[in-house]
């Protein structure tokens, strides 16, 4: 049986018995029971219209926004792959599921926590994933947390193979394994990419539960942005290399200590960086290039943002625009060249600040009118698509480990309760606030910008560290290496950082042995160059962070 088939055969066995389970949950009102659609982005930082970047041509994208409650600051807690995944969809920060690197399963490690998809699973949901929803590998059991998490066994594209391989034509005629990877369609393995793949396989899904009597969760993992930035090359076409600008701080800021800045190795590995001969740690790439790696990553974006235009719009063809919940975000930020930073791997804004917005029906959005698409297909291409303004905003800071709260309180089950500390033994709680207070019910047609009081918001992010030097390890290292923790706080007004010592075996952060510090006020600093630390009474602040990060100290 073809791969793209076995997930609809799957599927077409567990309908039945799925569906008593829903009456179970919903009585006599399931087909009132709101499915959820979960769209998670990989690497995908704040490069869209609809959070002020007027570079960037995100249609489909912005127009989910003007249809949603968009949150300004969400934050993710660990500004890599596995770790961010594993930590949101269960809802526990990395110190509580002890993933920090790629190479441990949350459920042996620290404990047999309960995942979003698991939840609304065991509450009469069918649970599907289509993508790079977990990170695939230990970090989920090589099994994309299976058969816990998904009613069906989770779909990965056939093509995902190919993206680190060889598949990058260069100027010499020649395949390469480049960072820079605009392809033609014609050219390439089996003449498709990952994320067309998913599209396709999410679409064939929705057209199967349209009829279903159970509702639904399917999560959706998008690769792109994430390195190779392969995509299909008239993408390239939307940002002339003349228009492309630098970074506003292109340069390693002078106070940035050095257990803080991330040699971004992973980049270095591939041929086209390799060719450069740049020097290790700090580089720089030369202009010219910096200003094609930002090409290609706003390419990319674009390239991503047709694809979630074509999912929504199955949406609505669909008839299920008016009874799903649609949840967009991404496992965190990038950096292009800012602090003399590529990449993730570090604690700055623009590592963990994550887009975030939340359509809901009837509350975020009005219906359209009978025969109108919600959500119609918008080409990029399209000179005449204008930019959309966001619907409802909340500037108040958010974490992604409310999404399992939010997500679960938006479909009308019950909330899972707050984490005791330690709550290694409790399967089921969530470490994240609720967002639903955010969710009020308002004139939809005005235009809200809702808080509450942002100065008393706050978010948690962390990284770790080998060394208190950039190595050949910084940006990964695994866990036996761990040697220097960096707990961030960010409020409305600054970010502040402490790096402390770290043992590995035992998972605990040492916050009297303190290796270094940052400070950033974001009203003078909005960048976050200079480091304010030693000028600051920066053993205040400290004493905040064993009190409000949730690590495993003194438990």
């Amino acid at each position: 049986m073809p791969l793209l088939d076995r997930g609809l055969f799957w599927l077409s066995l567990v309908l039945g018995p799925c569906a008593s389970l829903g009456s179970a949950v919903w009585g006599n009102n399931t087909k009132d029971a709101l499915n959820v659609l979960l769209i998670i982005v990989d690497d995908l930082r704040l490069s869209l219209g609809c959070y002020g970047d007027k570079l960037i041509k995100s249609p489909n994208i912005d127009q989910l926004a003007s249809h949603s409650l968009l949150f300004q600051n969400a934050f993710a807690q660990q500004a890599v792959c596995a770790p961010s995944r594993v930590s949101f969809l269960t809802g526990r920060r990395p110190d509580t599921t002890r993933l920090y690197d790629f190479n441990s399963y949350w459920r042996v490690q620290a404990g047999n926590f309960s995942t979003i998809p698991q939840y609304f699973k065991e509450n009469g949901y069918v649970t599907m994933s289509v993508g790079k929803v977990f990170h695939p590998g230990i970090s989920s059991n090589h099994s994309d947390d299976s058969p816990y998490s998904w009613s069906v066994p989770p779909y990965h594209p056939s093509s995902e193979k190919y993206e680190n391989t060889k598949t990058c034509r260069g100027p010499d005629g020649e395949l390469h394994a480049n960072l820079i990877c605009p392809v033609d369609m014609a050219d390439i393995p089996e003449g498709t990419l990952p994320d067309k793949q998913s599209t396709k396989q999410a679409i064939r899904l929705l057209e199967k539960m349209k009829t279903s009597a159970s509702p639904f969760f399917l999560a959706v993992g998008y690769h792109k942005p994430h390195i190779p930035f392969r995509y299909p090359k008239e993408f390239q076409k939307l940002y002339p290399l003349e228009n492309i600008t630098l970074a506003p701080d292109p340069q390693v800021p002078a106070g940035l200590p050095p257990v803080a800045y991330n040699p971004w190795m992973d980049i270095r590995l591939r041929e086209d960086i390799q060719d450069l001969n740049l020097s290790v740690p700090y580089g720089p790439i030369p202009v010219d290039f910096q200003r094609k790696i930002r090409q290609s990553y706003f390419a990319s974006v674009s390239y991503l943002d047709t694809q979630v235009g074509h999912l929504l719009s199955a949406l609505d063809d669909f008839h299920l625009a008016n009874s799903t919940i649609v949840a967009f975000t991404s496992d965190h930020g990038w950096s292009l060249g800012e602090h003399g930073e590529w990449a993730k791997y570090s604690n700055f804004d623009v590592a963990t600040h994550v887009p975030l917005m939340f359509y809901v029906p009837r509350r975020t959005a009005l219906l359209p009118e009978a025969g109108k698409k919600l959500f119609p297909y918008i080409d990029p291409f399209d000179p005449a698509s204008e930019l959309m303004e966001p619907g409802q905003q909340v500037v108040d800071l958010v974490e992604l480990v409310s999404l399992f709260p939010t997500l679960t309180g938006l479909a009308g089950l019950h909330v899972p309760p707050r984490c005791p500390i330690p709550s290694f033994h409790v399967e089921l709680c969530r470490e994240g606030q609720s967002l639903l207070k955010h969710f009020r019910f308002q004139d939809l047609e005005e235009d809200l910008t809702l808080h509450d009081n942002p100065h008393e918001s706050i978010a948690y992010s962390q990284y770790p560290r080998p060394a208190d030097y950039p190595q050949w390890n910084s940006d990964k290292p695994s866990l036996k290496d761990i040697k220097v923790m960096g707990y961030s706080i960010r409020t409305i007004d600054y970010r502040y950082t402490v790096w402390v010592g770290f043992n590995p075996h035992e998972f605990l952060a040492n916050f009297s042995d303190v290796h270094a510090g940052e400070l950033y006020f974001v009203d003078s600093d909005p960048f976050q160059d200079h480091n304010m630390y030693n000028d600051s009474q920066g053993g205040d602040l400290q004493s905040l962070i064993p009190w409000v990060v949730p690590t495993t100290k003194g438990v």
